[in-house]
């Protein structure tokens, strides 16, 4: 029976130091042929594949706006920042970027679909369909037909659906909304395609429509007890408890609102 002799303190010692140099001489050959491997002009980034919605972005522009904000290669481009700089393009409301091996990126966008003017006649911003605010070129769209919300900027979305509530309800007296608007401190106005100017007040959404409800239920009634059709109406305040002031092309009245 044969016994070995540990191994001397120095020799694995020695051994250790050089499994270390040479994990680390490796560890390092490896980064440098991975570092040389991406810097490969043939993951350079060679184009970008854009689908989705290009209605009002041309080749062109998206390459003008995006272009010089991407910095990288194909594996170390920052896909976030191509975002951002996709979504700072006018028009678009959201991007989103993969890569495409070995060199290109594809690109799905979806751009604001303007439902509405926001903000002062001289502001050129609009409101899309998610009661977003954006800001692009209103030439770009047919904004004849398009109504102006207003308000403080974070209730964008409560105007464009107190719009979508009101509506409907003035479609029948044949005065379309031209325009609505919420004070700071939370009184809705709107202007009718006439010129009408009716003062809604203010309280919660419910109790807002209900009054406006109640207006253009009535109103066909109210006017022609003067001679008068509901185009007739010059201005409306229906902050009133039980009924509304009207004031008509040659009449002026208060009047309670009927009842039903």
């Amino acid at each position: 029976m044969s016994s070995s002799s540990p191994m001397p303190f120095d020799v694995r010692l020695m051994n250790l130091a050089a499994t270390a140099l040479f994990s680390a001489f490796f560890a390092a050959l490896l980064a440098a042929g991975v570092w040389s491997a991406l810097r490969n002009p043939v993951f350079a980034i060679a184009g970008i594949t854009v689908q989705g919605d290009v209605t009002h972005n041309s080749v062109a522009t998206l390459r003008a706006n995006v272009a010089p904000r991407l910095a990288g290669n194909f594996f170390t481009v920052n896909l976030d920042g191509a975002r951002e700089a996709f979504e700072s393009v006018p028009w678009v409301r959201r991007a989103v970027v993969r890569r495409e091996f070995p060199n290109r990126l594809r690109v799905r966008l979806e751009e604001h679909r303007a439902v509405a003017l926001w903000g002062e006649d001289s502001d050129a911003r609009l409101v899309d369909n998610f009661g977003d605010v954006f800001e692009a070129n209103a030439g770009d769209v047919e904004a004849e037909g398009l109504p102006r919300l207003a308000g403080p900027d974070d209730q964008s979305a409560q105007v464009l659906a107190m719009y979508q509530t009101l509506k409907p309800m003035f479609e029948p007296l044949d005065l379309p909304i031209d325009r609505l608007a919420v004070t700071a401190r939370g009184s809705w106005q709107l202007a009718l395609d006439n010129g009408a100017a009716v003062e809604l007040g203010r309280g919660t959404p419910d109790e807002v429509t209900a009054r406006a409800q109640r207006f253009v239920q009535t109103l066909n009634q109210v006017a022609s007890r003067y001679g008068r059709r509901p185009e007739a109406l010059v201005s409306a305040d229906l902050r009133h408890g039980d009924g509304y002031a009207v004031r008509l092309r040659g009449v002026s009245t208060t009047a309670d609102a009927p009842k039903k």
